[in-house]
């Protein structure tokens, strides 16, 4: 995958790109296909072999049906974020948001992508980080939500060395939204592709 993502963590990291691993797997809903065919300006799959990095796309945006009521709901005054089903809360976890500079979208989303151990690339300089799981620098999930024509915003987790920034609820990113590892790993699991994301001041 070549999509773009924006972060700005203390780690002078800016701008990324997941990659394809072998090790990375994205995640359908109900009748969403694991790995879909590369379409223009959508994101393929993540595969065995890495290919050369290719210009951004947006990310793969499935059909699949929610066959329940959950939504996350992101509040960025209270720097939270929530899994709600209806109106009950099924759980609720700090977060770090995007800088004044680079602020994380308001609007209502959807889930657009899970990725399992995303890997980390500049879009500025083209390297690759070569650490992934839980301590590469976008931690061992992903779960897309939106996308632009130059970058993705989405939800992944945090490795130890940046805590901090989601203890403290900070707004320090490029964009996207840090969890803790062990919190973002439960979301995952919690939601579909196409559950909605409603994101509010």
């Amino acid at each position: 995958m070549t999509s773009r993502i924006s972060v700005k963590p203390r780690s002078g990291y800016r701008l990324f790109r997941l990659i394809p691993l072998a090790s990375a797997l994205l995640i359908g809903g109900a009748g969403a296909s694991a790995a879909a065919a590369p379409a223009a300006g959508a994101a393929a799959a993540p595969v065995a072999a890495a290919p050369a990095p290719q210009p951004s796309m947006a990310p793969t945006t499935s059909t699949a049906a929610i066959s329940s009521t959950r939504e996350i709901l992101l509040n960025l005054n209270k720097r939270t974020i929530s899994l709600m089903e209806g109106r009950t809360v099924l759980g609720s976890w700090p977060v770090a948001i995007g800088d004044p500079a680079t602020p994380t979208p308001t609007g209502r989303f959807r889930v657009q992508t899970k990725v399992i151990n995303p890997q980390y690339q500049s879009t500025v300089s083209g390297k690759v980080n070569p650490t992934i799981g839980p301590n590469g620098p976008l931690g061992d999930r992903w779960i897309g939500f939106h996308s632009t024509a130059r970058d993705q915003f989405g939800i992944h987790g945090t490795p130890a060395a940046w805590a901090w920034a989601v203890q403290q609820r900070a707004a320090v990113t490029h964009g996207c939204v840090r969890m803790l590892g062990a919190h973002v790993r439960q979301l995952f699991d919690a939601v579909d592709i196409g559950t909605p994301v409603v994101v509010v001041r």
